[in-house]
């Protein structure tokens, strides 16, 4: 962690000089935010078990399949009133823990999760379900992210590891993350959101038409009606 002070002379005397964000900091999330508020250039930077991590560029094929991912989520969001669908936002876990997950869905008004107050709310507490695309950061995503993610009670998780072209979709059962396995139509099926199907192999393969046909099936099927019923009440 850095600890040098700049001070600057100013009419009025010296003032403290917020200090950078850095990987491997260890800072309290008051003190992350400071310093995150302090470098708007910064895209991504997040607070693990108190350690701070600092994303790198993004490469084209991590934002491909970061954009495919986010396209399958939003359009379920969108044909299901009452959930919500964000991208890169940051999500308040505790004290030692602020991520800014690829994507997640919530339940909007009867769910986990709240909005804080002020002119910019920020999400507080777990999602119903959270996405990751692991180029290069499988490593946290599988561990570090996970226990986390496992603690605060994320019901669904799912790490896309993009090099490996492998899906891994968790569920949330007794405490532990349970890695689903495909239907035999080859389908990854939401327990938390009804309707939400993944054709996974069609996904790795680029064949989005695919995915998005199977999604569909899964938004027309009685089960995703009853949800959205159920929401609505």
């Amino acid at each position: 962690m850095s600890t040098h002070l700049h001070i600057s002379p100013t009419a009025d005397g010296p003032f403290p000089f917020v200090p950078p964000l850095e990987s491997g900091d260890c800072l309290s999330r008051d003190e992350f935010e400071r310093r995150y508020e302090a470098m708007p250039e910064l895209k991504k930077a997040e607070l693990i078990e108190g350690v701070v991590y600092v994303g790198a560029p993004v490469s084209f094929a991590h934002g491909e399949a970061d954009t495919k991912l986010s396209l399958v989520f939003a359009t379920y969001a969108a044909q299901t009133p009452g959930v919500q669908c964000a991208g890169n936002s940051s999500v308040l876990l505790d004290l030692r823990n602020e991520f800014q997950p690829d994507i997640l869905l919530r339940i909007a008004n009867s769910g986990r999760s709240t909005l804080t107050s002020g002119e910019k709310p920020f999400l507080q507490g777990a999602p119903e379900l959270v996405a990751e695309v692991a180029l290069t950061s499988a490593g946290r995503d599988l561990h570090s992210k996970l226990e986390v993610y496992r603690r605060q009670g994320v019901h669904e998780y799912i790490v896309w590891r993009v090099l490996e072209r492998a899906i891994d979709w968790f569920c949330l059962e007794q405490g532990q993350y349970i890695r689903q396995q495909p239907d035999d139509r080859g389908l990854l099926r939401s327990r938390e959101f009804p309707g939400l199907w993944l054709d996974g192999a069609a996904l790795l393969e680029g064949r989005m038409t695919s995915v998005l046909e199977r999604l569909q099936q899964g938004i027309d099927s009685p089960e995703h009606a009853a949800f959205v019923e159920r929401l609505a009440h």
